[in-house]
């Protein structure tokens, strides 16, 4: 949604929705009676904090159309058990799938929010008698919670890891499934994807996501962009986001403008060729 404050620097996100769909997106709304690309993904595709995010950049260098259904901290759920929103990306002529972390989903182990993703619900019996030494009253999130289960344990964490992990690729090859129009698979991070062996370092963000994963994706999509933040860009920080001052840790953890434009860059040509 907008933010609270207008006039201190926040944006204003023109949320809207589409089709039948609860979620709010953001805006202005497009018509989605013409062709279009849509993209689908997390905080990253929605743009928080971004005047022009990588999608409307995109549309502008491409002259392409452009609707973007990223939703702040989205899991793959989110997609996947809303059959209108669904509906929506059905539509287009081609599909950018942004590579979103593994622990935003409801699995074996635990329940997440239907829409916000990453907001941690109950655990199950099993995790509970796991993890016997954890109140897990004390968490809200998902992120909170599996630092503090690698904390507690590295064993055990690891089993909850694989259960993520092979939910997340089970679940981004339904989503992939379910969207008639070709697919292009989009990495966004500080870093390429890690190696299985380093996998369980929650300091990578996707989260619990590595190379063998995406690669398991790679023959059932068209194409697969990794964008790697250049030092530069890095660099730039925050320079250019609009955010009120109690949200300048959230902003700072999160990819700039000039991050991107660095994406737009190499997705325009992407989408040329395919479409």
């Amino acid at each position: 949604m907008a933010f609270e404050y207008p006039g201190d620097g926040s944006l204003d996100y023109y949320p809207c929705r589409y089709g039948k769909s609860r979620i709010m997106f953001r805006g202005p709304r497009r018509d989605l009676d013409r062709p279009f690309v849509v993209t689908l993904g997390g905080t990253e595709t929605y743009g928080k904090f971004i005047p022009e995010p990588f999608p409307a950049l995109t549309e502008a260098a491409t002259g392409l159309r452009v609707v973007n259904l990223g939703v702040v901290n989205a899991g793959l759920d989110l997609y996947l058990k809303d059959p209108d929103l669904l509906a929506v990306a059905a539509k287009a002529q081609l599909a950018v799938v942004q590579i979103v972390g593994a622990p935003n989903l409801t699995n074996r182990f635990y329940a997440v929010h239907a829409r916000r993703n990453d907001r941690f619900l109950h655990a199950s019996q099993l995790l509970r008698t796991i993890y016997r030494e954890v109140d897990f009253t004390d968490f809200n999130f998902t992120r909170h919670m599996l630092q503090t289960l690698q904390a507690v344990s590295v064993d055990k964490f690891e089993v909850l890891a694989e259960e993520l992990r092979a939910a997340w690729v089970a679940r981004m090859k339904a989503l992939i499934a379910a969207l008639p129009c070709p697919v292009l698979l989009l990495w966004i991070g500080k870093t390429a994807p890690p190696m299985p062996g380093r996998r369980s370092d929650l300091a990578y963000d996707p989260l619990l996501v590595d190379a063998e994963m995406i690669a398991t994706l790679r023959p059932l999509v068209c194409d697969y962009l990794e964008v790697v933040a250049t030092p530069e860009a890095q660099r730039r920080g925050t320079d250019g986001m609009a955010f009120a001052q109690l949200d300048a840790p959230a902003a700072v953890a999160l990819p700039g403008p000039a991050v991107h434009r660095q994406i737009a860059d190499l997705l325009g040509p992407a989408l040329l060729r395919l479409t």
